[in-house]
Parts: C-alpha cells; sequence; structure tokens
C-alpha cells in the first residue's frame, strides 16, 4: 500500500475584525472551518483556494500571500493532511450561488467567538491559521509553482 497525504486549501478572510467560516454537515456532525478542500486534478494550489471558497460561501476569493503550509494528522480517521492556507480578500459575492453540498451557512465569525466553538472545529488547523493570522504571517505567492505537462519538455 503506498501512503499519500491528503492535499487540501483553505482561505483564511479577516474583514473589520471578522473571519469567513463555513459550517457544514460532516459524519462527526456540524462543524466549523475556513473555506476549505481537497485540492483537484490540474488545478493549481491558488486556483483550488478561490475555487473552494467560490464554492462553498459564494464569495470571489483574492489571494494575497500564502499564510503556512501545515501538517495534520486525523486520529480519527487515520488521515493525514497537507493544508496549503491563504490570506486574503473577497472581492464579489453572489447570494444566489448554490453552495456545495453539505455546507449549511458561510458566516463572519469574531475571533473569540472562533474560540469559544473550538470544541466544534473541523481540525485543529481552523485556529492554529487564524493565530498565524494575528500574528503577520505571510509569505509571497511566488513561492508557489505549478507545471503544466506542456511546460515539459522531452
Amino acid at each position: 500500500m503506498i501512503w499519500k497525504p491528503n492535499v487540501t486549501v483553505a482561505a483564511v478572510i479577516e474583514r473589520e475584525g471578522k473571519y469567513l467560516l463555513v459550517e457544514e454537515q460532516t459524519g462527526s456532525g456540524l462543524l466549523f472551518n475556513q473555506p476549505a478542500g481537497h485540492l483537484e486534478p490540474g488545478e493549481s494550489i491558488i486556483q483550488g483556494a478561490i475555487r473552494e471558497t467560490l464554492e462553498e460561501t459564494g464569495y470571489t476569493f483574492v489571494p494575497q500571500s500564502v499564510l503556512g503550509i501545515y501538517h495534520w494528522h486525523s486520529e480519527t480517521d487515520n488521515i493525514t493532511f497537507i493544508r496549503f492556507a491563504f490570506n486574503g480578500s473577497v472581492i464579489d459575492f453572489d447570494p444566489d450561488r448554490v453552495l456545495d453540498t453539505g455546507i449549511v451557512r458561510a458566516g463572519w465569525f469574531g475571533i473569540e467567538e472562533i474560540r469559544e466553538t473550538a470544541y466544534c472545529h473541523r481540525s485543529p488547523l481552523v485556529m492554529k491559521c487564524i493565530e498565524d493570522h494575528v500574528a503577520g504571517k505571510h509569505y509571497p505567492l511566488e513561492i508557489l509553482s505549478h507545471a503544466y505537462a506542456s511546460d515539459c519538455r522531452v
């Protein structure tokens, strides 16, 4: 058996002191998370974060920097996740957009509200990413590179 971690992308978006989170129905009940999800075949890491944010919230996300790259192993599911998280802002909102299956709602939450609901976060990375954002962590988007098959020369 070949072990492979799950690659996920996440958007950490703060506006007027509140963070955009989604509440989603999972096998473990209703949980809070940043707009986040699995990277899809053929897309860049940045494209994945933009897509996931739109699909889960109806907001158009503009990544401005890399917040961090995180490693977390879920003991419950025995799955290892590598999360690429981005800082950024939103520039548009489609209130009529049908959100991804399982997403109950998207909303803006203050940091104390988020801390108080830590028991129902999708993972410990939810709070860790917000703490890193508050600490001012950010790295240039240019540290990420995406090569397409057409870029390769044989």
